[in-house]
């Protein structure tokens, strides 16, 4: 059997996970030469949050740091993180949208798309595994790995077999909570293997202390890849650490050869850029915590969830607010938690702690309760989808969601043109996903420096804005109240489960 290859994450996953996505390209360019030469068989350094924080926070074009990244790393391929028909953001764009953005990556550089639908449902990747595919690109189908009584190994066998008859190139393995045990990598890679004609690749987060003993037994059950990091963006919330690795598969016969001295070339580079960063970090992301196994709550969300109710006053609620989190989790159908579905059920969490348990229901939890994200893998609760109906005066939706969504890229150019904006494909779609950002990094409005407010990870309606706009609320009474975010009007209805 070949040695396994390992992808290195450092540049995206890595910082997402442990410094709230804020190392910026200066930061990761003296880094890239030395990681192009390491023979890792793929760079993660592009999407995921990294998009939405280059436009919010640091007043960076993100297809200009792709660029950047793919000249001072040619030979490596570049991987991203994509989000199916969400893309990098958090809700869903038509076909046209996710299709350009995909054809504008590819030709900035990108060469791997780790593409993913929250739900698993397998409608929402068609239309960019179809678009990679097109382009010449390697598209690599995740499966998002979680545990829920409606989520047997067979399930996840089951959609790779799907994944590759869709045109995938590779299988990814998505384990964005850290909580795959080894027994349970070994066994779903061997079966896996045995049905699926593709190589396979692990991803997982140390967040509970299981990502290295995962990737072992998932090496020795016959996986392709496995993803690493680099220290100190490594460990906890983030990938186990490359060195780390390299240590424990010592005298296995499947072990890499990587240059040890380069390895801590790096590390002294990657600790004074994590010093620099120190106030996006946070020593509970760094360190082991078993709880993760119950709650499933993502590495990458674990790092903005604590800023983020630290910033409405609840940072002593924080332990109440994820305890919250299978409670919503099940009533919403076993939902896998990753984006966007992890900040919305973090959110709806956050809102049955601080009101009441769902005397509030925020927009983007009743979308996924109707089915306009996809379909939900287990039955939703009765008694919050009929509060949802009520509310709302909707119904649930059972066809692709991106079929009721009429094409809007051109749209968006004739927006782009009207307030004086490039029209290209590259503007268009960040246009698209992030208007006010991308207005005012082109204008010249955008944040000077990193911002110093902590990152979120927003949802649809953000917990913390929800917390700031909503008025003094009665729990025990029902009523309507109307918040104005981003200019975009919401009205939630406060109503009793009674």
């Amino acid at each position: 059997m070949l040695p396994v290859t390992f992808n290195n994450t450092v540049l995206r996953d890595g910082h997402q996970a442990l410094a709230a996505t804020r190392m910026n390209t200066a930061q990761m360019l003296p880094a890239a030469p030395i990681l192009d030469e390491m023979g890792f068989s793929g760079l993660e350094t592009w999407g995921g949050a990294t998009i939405d924080s280059c436009l919010r926070f640091l007043n960076e074009n993100p297809f200009d740091r792709l660029r950047a990244l793919k000249q001072a790393a040619p030979r490596t391929p570049q991987i991203m993180l994509l989000r199916g028909q969400n893309i990098v953001q958090y809700t869903s764009f038509p076909d046209d949208v996710v299709a350009a953005f995909v054809r504008a990556s590819a030709a900035a550089g990108q060469d791997v798309f780790r593409i993913f639908d929250a739900l698993n449902d397998p409608r929402n990747l068609v239309t960019a595994i179809k678009t990679v595919v097109a382009c010449g690109k390697h598209a690599r189908g995740e499966i998002c790995y979680t545990i829920s009584p409606v989520h047997p190994i067979g399930t996840f066998v089951e959609m790779g077999v799907e994944l590759e008859t869709m045109g995938c190139h590779s299988i990814g393995i998505k384990d964005m909570s850290g909580i795959i045990a080894p027994r349970v990598a070994f066994e779903l890679v061997k079966e896996l293997k045995r049905r699926v004609g593709l190589p396979l690749t692990l991803h997982t987060h140390d967040t509970a202390g299981l990502g290295a003993a995962a990737y072992l037994a998932a090496i020795d059950a016959g996986v392709d890849a496995v993803e690493t990091s680099i220290a100190p963006f490594a460990n906890g919330t983030a990938q186990p650490d490359t060195v780390r690795m390299l240590a424990l598969l010592a005298g296995h016969p499947r072990c890499p050869h990587l240059d040890r001295a380069k390895l801590q070339e790096l590390r002294v580079h990657f600790e004074e850029v994590y010093r620099q960063l120190g106030k996006f970090t946070n020593p509970a992301n760094e360190r082991v915590d078993t709880d993760i196994l119950v709650f499933q709550v993502p590495g990458g969300m674990l790092s903005h969830f604590r800023n983020q109710l630290a910033e409405q006053g609840m940072a002593d609620r924080f332990d109440e607010v994820v305890r919250e989190i299978p409670v919503v989790r099940e009533a919403l159908g076993w939902i896998p938690l990753v984006t966007p579905t992890s900040q919305i059920v973090g959110t709806q969490a956050m809102m049955n702690v601080k009101f009441g348990r769902w005397k509030m229901i925020c927009p983007s939890a009743q979308d996924i309760a109707l089915g306009k994200y996809g379909k939900v893998p287990g039955p939703i609760n009765p008694q919050v989808l009929a509060q949802v109906a009520r509310q709302s005066g909707r119904q649930v939706v059972t066809q692709r969601p991106a079929d009721l969504l009429a094409p809007g890229l051109e749209g968006h150019r004739k927006q782009c043109a009207d307030k004086g904006l490039p029209t290209d494909d590259e503007t268009v779609v960040l246009f698209a996903m992030f208007p006010q950002q991308v207005e005012a990094l082109i204008m010249g409005r955008g944040a000077a420096t990193p911002a110093r407010t902590p990152a979120r990870t927003a949802a649809p309606v953000p917990a913390a804005v929800v917390a700031r706009a909503a008025p003094p609320v009665d729990p025990g009474q029902a009523g309507n109240m109307v918040l104005n975010i981003n200019g975009t009007r919401h009205e939630i209805m406060v109503e009793s489960l009674d």
